[in-house]
């Protein structure tokens, strides 16, 4: 059995996997059944030996690892807390410009 290498697309990323398998077709196939027909991005490559620079599925996963609830909480509060400062800001540019306006206004009729 050899070690092969491809890059797969998981999770909207493209990253680099390997598979262990008798030949490339092989390789392809097993990819194909666990990530889907249409995530295969290139042929597989027989590996050899350790190949530097790859980013592998594993890094990947543990990437999009799910929070616990009290690190969910506390990004939805933060979240919440910068749409809250956004929506603050823009009233605030509102009423500037609207106050401008009025003072636009108030120029134009006094003549």
């Amino acid at each position: 059995m050899n070690k092969y290498i491809a890059r797969v697309r998981v999770l909207g990323q493209s990253v680099n996997t390997y598979v262990f398998a008798d030949s490339a077709i092989h390789a392809r196939l097993l990819i194909q059944y666990q990530f889907g027909m249409n995530s295969l991005l290139s042929s597989p490559l027989l590996a050899e030996g350790d190949v530097n620079g790859y980013r592998l599925l594993d890094e990947v996963v543990k990437a999009f690892k799910s929070l616990t609830p009290q690190r969910q909480r506390i990004k939805s509060l933060q979240t919440q807390k910068d749409n809250v400062s956004k929506q603050l800001k823009a009233e605030r540019d509102r009423q500037k410009i609207q106050k401008a306006q009025q003072t636009i206004q108030s120029v134009i009729y006094k003549k």
